[in-house]
């Protein structure tokens, strides 16, 4: 009887680690929210980003926060390497979206924004952080 207590206790374990693999998508979507403009964590989520681009998964990445500064042409000295990144992962068929409500916290408007930058609304916005199976992750 003891043995069958563990066993039901151990069975399930052993099972659901199993099939956690099968639950997880190969392509899922992964929407990237990035807040910085701080480099080494925005140079972290365009490298984990452009990692798992690579590898089939489609790509939206949402600067909001001081974030937004990477879309602005009147960053771009400071922010010449990031922007670069951005423009090649637009180029590849990521999508960048830029939050209309901080840009105008810190300044930024639509004219200064880099080419294929999306301004943010809550259909698009949205459209890509709801899709089904999506992963989210913040810097």
């Amino acid at each position: 009887m003891k043995c069958f207590k563990q066993l039901m206790v151990v069975l399930p374990l052993v099972i659901g680690s199993i099939a956690m693999p099968a639950l997880a998508g190969e392509k899922d979507p992964l929407f990237i929210n990035l807040t910085s403009d701080n480099i080494p964590r925005v140079d972290h989520a365009l490298h984990f980003g452009s990692v798992h681009f690579s590898k089939g998964h489609p790509l939206t990445i949402f600067l909001n926060g001081k974030g937004v500064l990477l879309a602005s042409k009147g960053h771009s000295a400071q922010f010449a390497s990031q922007q670069k990144s951005l423009a090649e992962l637009i180029d590849k068929g990521a999508m960048v979206i830029v939050c209309q409500y901080c840009m105008k916290q810190v300044g930024v408007k639509e004219s200064e924004l880099l080419p294929e930058f999306k301004v943010g609304n809550p259909e698009l916005t949205g459209s890509a952080l709801f899709k089904d199976d999506t992963k989210t992750l913040s810097w």
